[in-house]
């Protein structure tokens, strides 16, 4: 397992569970564009975080 894409992988999750609380603020605020912004990013981030941790771990088992 190589520590830097680990490393990278959980910083995009904190990206995206940022992204998740900024669509409930700007849901507050009835700012739709950056509701959609924070959506587009929640899923991206999100996305490529999960993915990128899964293949770490996965690939830390099999060897």
């Amino acid at each position: 397992m190589q520590v830097g894409e680990f490393v990278f992988g959980v910083m995009m999750l904190v990206v995206a569970i940022l992204s998740f609380i900024a669509i409930f603020r700007e849901i507050k605020n009835r700012n739709f564009f950056a509701v959609a912004f924070a959506t587009a990013s929640l899923l991206l981030f999100g996305w490529y975080s999960v993915m990128t941790l899964y293949s770490q771990i996965t690939g830390a088992i099999t060897g």
